[in-house]
């Protein structure tokens, strides 16, 4: 409800100049209302860790990354995670986008597939710093290219591992004891 209170509208508790043309108002409006939305995905933190939910079709992009990158003539071994759709050669980072794109899927940085092969990095060289595990490690001359069909291998397994457990979770009765005691003679 509006009422005139000075040289205001008072809607609500919002107070508007009188002056402002009705359009104005209605366009400031929806940008207020749409404004926190942007400033709470616009601030909302790039999580590192993030381990989001595994599909059947990450555990595909991770196959077909390593697929992607088959021979040591096919890896990049200067990654600066810019990914030319033409390319020849693929770091890891860009065998994953591409697997990625290929299944159909719109590539996101923090997808599982992506964020299984940087924690299988973080294991596997946990003494070295990387600020960007994928192309970092990718880059490391200390990485070699069987290295880097051991990631992917791992990671394989471990998305493999997390879908298994994921359904065998879901399928479980909450009710019935994990165990049967053994019928004794």
């Amino acid at each position: 409800m509006k009422s005139a209170k000075g040289n205001h509208y008072v809607d609500s508790g919002d107070v508007m100049p009188r002056r402002v043309p009705s359009r104005i108002r209605a366009l400031l409006a929806a940008a207020l209302i749409a404004v926190p939305g942007i400033v709470a995905s616009a601030s909302t933190p790039d999580d590192p860790d993030a381990r989001p939910p595994v599909t059947p079709l990450d555990l595909q992009i991770v196959r077909h990354a390593r697929a992607i990158l088959d021979t040591p003539a096919k890896w990049n071994r200067a990654d600066n995670r810019q990914c030319p759709a033409d390319a020849r050669t693929f770091s890891v980072y860009c065998a994953l986008q591409k697997a990625t794109l290929d299944a159909g899927r719109s590539f996101e940085h923090r997808g599982a597939a992506l964020q299984e092969i940087r924690f299988v990095i973080d294991e596997i060289s946990a003494s070295r710093e990387y600020e960007h595990r994928l192309m970092d490690y990718n880059n490391d001359p200390r990485t070699t290219f069987a290295d880097i069909q051991d990631v992917f291998r791992i990671g394989e397994e471990l998305l493999a591992l997390r879908l298994r457990t994921d359904a065998t979770a879901t399928r479980a009765p909450k009710d019935e004891p994990d165990a049967k005691p053994a019928k004794q003679p």
